[in-house]
C-alpha cells in the first residue's frame, strides 16, 4: 500500500550539482548541512525513494522528505535552517564585536584583566551578556597559564628518542619511565577533618602539623601500566643506585631495559656510570631539559596525588609509605596504560608553532 504521493526527484541543474559538490569538499561545511546535501545527491539519483534513501544514510525517512520537499520549494537556500521562532536579539553585531576587541587588546583601569562587572560597566550590557558572549568565544581572562621553553641544544634529538622509544619500542625490551618525587609530606591537619555532607563541601584546617618527609622513586612500564616503586629518606645517587638494582632484578633476565628519566645531577654520577658498565643490559634514554612532560611517569605522579595524597592524613612517615605501597598495588592489580599518541614530527612542529607565535608577540 502507498504511504502518500510519489516523491518528485530534484532535477538538478548543473550549478546546482556543482555546489552541492562544493559544499560537501569544503573543510567549513558543518555536519548538518552535509548530511542534508548528501540527501539531496542521493535524491536526485533515478528511482531513488525516501525509504532507500534513509536506509542507506542512516536517517529517518520524514528527515529525508523534509530536505527533499524543502529543497524541491527553495533550493539551494532550502538547505538553510529557517530563522527560529522567539524575540529578536536585543545585542547586535557592533556591541559583540566591542566586547571581543577590549577583551582581547585593553585592559581596565587599576586591574590586569577584564572581569564581567568591570566589562558590563564599561559597555553598558549586563553582567549575565557578557558571560554569554565570553563563553560563545571561549575567552576566559580569569585564567593564565605559565609556559617554561627547553633551551637544550639537543632537544629535536632527544625528542625524536625518546617519542622514538613509546611509539616503536625495541623488541625483547622493556621501556620504563623513571622519575622520583621528592619531598612528600606525612601531615595531617591541627583539627580533625570535617566530613562531606548535603550542601557541605569536607573542610579541613589551613594549617597542619608535620611528621617528616619521603621521596618516592617510581617506574612506569609504558606498555603494561604497572609501577616499580620504592621509598626512601633521600634521593642521592646512593639510593638511585639502589632503586636501579629493585628495576634490575623486577625484569626478566633476556630483556633489555630502556630507561626514559631527566637531566637530574644524581642520575649521570660516578657510582650510577659505575652500576651501568656492570648491567649493559640497560639504557639510559634522557629528556630534554625543561621538558618532564616528555617523560610519562610524571602523569602517573598528578594522578597519585590527586588521588591519594593532597586530601589524606598521616601520623607518620611509615604511615605515608603504606600508603604509597598501596596505591602502588592497587595500580598494579588494576594497570591502565599512559598511551602518547603524538609523533616527534608533530611534538616538533607543536613546538615550532608556539616559538613563532611567541616571537611574533609585542610583549
Amino acid at each position: 500500500m502507498s504511504r502518500g504521493p510519489k516523491a518528485v526527484a530534484p532535477d538538478l541543474s548543473e550549478n546546482e550539482h556543482a555546489a552541492l559538490q562544493r559544499l560537501l569538499r569544503r573543510h567549513g561545511t558543518g555536519q548538518a548541512l552535509a548530511q542534508r546535501v548528501r540527501i539531496i545527491l542521493a535524491c536526485a539519483q533515478p528511482e531513488a525513494t525516501n525509504l532507500g534513501v534513509a536506509a542507506v544514510l542512516g536517517v529517518g525517512r520524514q528527515t529525508v522528505a523534509l530536505w527533499r520537499s524543502r529543497f524541491a520549494a527553495h533550493r539551494l537556500e532550502g538547505l538553510v535552517d529557517a530563522p527560529r521562532p522567539g524575540a529578536p536579539r536585543s545585542i547586535g553585531d557592533e556591541a559583540v564585536e566591542r566586547v571581543i576587541t577590549l577583551t582581547l587588546e585593553e585592559a581596565p583601569n587599576n586591574a590586569t584583566h577584564w572581569s564581567t562587572r568591570t566589562m558590563a560597566r564599561r559597555t553598558g550590557m549586563s553582567q549575565t551578556a557578557v558571560s554569554r558572549i565570553w563563553r560563545a568565544f571561549g575567552l576566559r581572562p580569569h585564567q593564565a597559564e605559565t609556559f617554561k621553553l627547553s633551551s637544550d641544544p639537543a632537544f629535536v634529538e632527544k625528542v625524536r628518542d625518546v617519542v622514538g622509544l613509546y611509539l616503536a619500542p625495541p623488541d625483547r625490551a622493556l621501556v620504563l619511565c623513571v622519575d622520583e618525587k621528592p619531598q612528600i609530606q606525612a601531615a595531617q591537619g591541627t583539627a580533625p577533618t570535617f566530613p562531606l555532607r548535603p550542601g557541605q563541601p569536607e573542610r579541613a584546617t589551613h594549617d597542619d602539623r608535620r611528621h617528616g618527609t619521603l621521596d618516592l622513586f617510581a617506574a612506569l612500564d609504558v606498555k603494561a601500566g604497572t609501577v616499580i616503586g620504592c621509598c626512601e629518606q633521600r634521593h642521592r645517587s646512593v639510593e638511585f643506585r639502589k632503586f636501579l638494582e629493585q628495576v634490575d632484578s623486577s625484569v626478566e633476565p633476556e630483556l633489555e631495559v630502556h630507561l626514559v628519566l631527566d637531566n637530574l645531577k644524581t642520575h649521570k654520577t660516578q657510582l650510577v656510570h659505575d652500576w651501568l658498565v656492570r648491567h649493559p643490559r640497560v639504557h639510559l634514554h634522557f629528556t630534554p631539559t625543561s621538558a618532564s612532560w616528555l617523560n610519562l611517569v610524571e602523569c602517573w605522579f598528578a594522578v597519585l596525588s590527586r588521588r591519594r595524597l593532597q586530601r589524606s592524613a598521616f601520623t607518620s612517615t611509615a604511615d605515608l609509605e603504606a600508603a604509597i605501597q598501596g596505591y602502588i598495588a592497587e595500580t598494579n592489580a588494576h594497570p591502565k596504560p599512559f598511551v602518547w599518541t603524538k609523533t616527534a614530527d608533530e611534538v616538533l612542529a607543536n613546538v615550532a608553532r608556539f616559538c613563532k607565535q611567541i616571537s611574533n608577540s609585542d610583549h
